[in-house]
């Protein structure tokens, strides 16, 4: 069925995000060689901070004295909704055996990364939100070491509620480091910090170009691009409710895209006319990245029916699905690609990005349809185990004899055969490749 777009989009989030990959792996290579000093070098050259990098335990003292209590205990509030839902999650993760013949058993186990390092932007906005979402998920998973890196201020150092976030959800050391040299400094190792072994966080273009190339030395959540949004909403939802949400997430940055997808033309046109007084509302910075955001990569979609408007939204994977329909199990059953998903005007996406418990580090620009957001399963691996008596081991060492010698791979067959040979030395055994 045709989708009639009264608003089309000239631009997607990947336009303007240039090629940045020679001036990331410069960097990169310059760190890895220069170690300590040149990631001092850049620090100072971009995030203009001469001061400590890594925080000593009465630097974070005093940082948690210039936060409020009324925002400590929102932290407290947020840190500790993530926190029983990761624990959940990883509840759902449990080791497993199986004989799969009598005398051979196999199983899995979960074991967490040893060293993580989780990024925090403080760039635009002070993401004090993002070190709850990584250092908790870190910590419930059971990492052995968690570093959290982010940005700081010229000449004053990492905003203090992050700070305060970061060590109340478990960081074992903080980084006032930014951009491609934080990130460096966990991969490499700088300052004395363990190695990472997974990076995992929102950034910037910068940032995301660094994890994609490290990507294979160093595991990662996922490769972000700008954040965007989807609603999906029928004639009862509240026009006012569409066109805020809408707003609230193309506030983000000039280029975060946000799409509307209805059945109804004039749900779709007051939207339409809601917004741009809505942007205008907002304070300097974040008006004028929802006002760029909104004219160069907003789409407003008309469809025939809701199963036109699901699939359109599954076309679109977005990082962020809100629902303002009637029927919500419907939605729920039906719809298949998004980062998470916001069920009924009670909730939004801001909930999620900041209080609720799911996590806010999604997949952005269409990776939906392939992964998930950040979670404790991020953090852990799978690995498998198995052990066999010798009567066990017999008929799984014949199969494996004669698969080798039919793919010409000669030493597995002669690995299974001493085995054999060994175990049952009374018996003959037909071996050979041939039927």
């Amino acid at each position: 069925m045709a989708r009639d777009y009264l608003k089309k989009a000239e631009k997607t989030a990947m336009t303007d995000a240039g090629d940045v990959r020679e001036i990331v792996q410069n960097i990169l290579s310059d760190i890895e060689a220069g170690g300590d000093a040149a990631a001092m070098k850049y620090a100072e050259q971009f995030d203009k901070y001469t001061g400590n990098v890594l925080l000593t335990e009465e630097e974070i003292a005093h940082a948690s004295t210039l936060v409020s209590q009324k925002l400590k205990d929102d932290i407290a509030f947020s840190h500790d909704n993530v926190r029983r839902f990761a624990e959940v999650q990883k509840s759902t993760m449990t080791d497993v055996e199986l004989e799969i013949v009598p005398g051979l058993i196999a199983g899995q186990k979960a074991i967490p990364v040893r060293a993580a390092g989780c990024y925090v932007p403080g760039g635009r906005y002070s993401h004090i939100a993002s070190a709850i979402m990584t250092v908790t998920t870190a910590k419930v998973a059971g990492c052995e070491h968690i570093t959290a890196c982010s940005p700081p201020r010229p000449d004053v150092g990492i905003n203090p509620a992050i700070v305060y976030a970061a060590n109340l959800c478990g960081a074992d050391k903080i980084l006032s480091m930014g951009g491609v040299q934080g990130v460096a400094a966990m991969t490499y190792g700088l300052f004395g910090l363990p190695q990472a072994d997974i990076l995992v966080g929102p950034g910037n273009q910068f940032v995301a170009e660094a994890k994609r190339i490290l990507f294979g030395r160093v595991g990662i959540d996922m490769i972000a691009g700008p954040t965007d949004s989807l609603v999906l909403a029928d004639g009862t939802a509240d026009p006012f409710m569409v066109a805020t949400d809408l707003v609230s997430q193309a506030e983000h940055g000039y280029n975060s895209p946000v799409w509307l997808v209805t059945d109804n033309r004039a749900l779709a046109e007051k939207v339409m006319e809601l917004v741009p007084g809505l942007i205008d509302d907002l304070p300097e910075l974040n008006r004028d990245n929802a006002t760029k955001a909104w004219r160069d990569y907003a789409e407003v979609i008309v469809c025939a029916d809701r199963e036109e408007m699901a699939a359109c939204s599954d076309d679109y994977a977005p990082e962020h699905l809100t629902v303002q329909a009637e029927d919500l199990p419907w939605w729920l059953e039906r719809l298949q690609c998004y980062g998470s998903l916001f069920l009924g005007e009670e909730t939004t996406v801001s909930f999620g990005d900041k209080a609720s418990g799911t996590n806010h580090v999604l997949p952005t620009s269409r990776s939906a349809k392939y992964t998930g957001g950040l979670s404790v399963h991020k953090y852990m691996k799978i690995v498998t185990w198995q052990r066999a008596t010798r009567d066990g081991a017999k008929p799984v060492a014949i199969a494996t004899a004669r698969i080798s010698r039919l793919e010409g791979m000669e030493g597995h067959a002669r690995a299974a055969d001493a085995r054999l040979h060994k175990y049952f030395p009374q018996e003959n055994f037909d071996l050979s490749a041939e039927g």
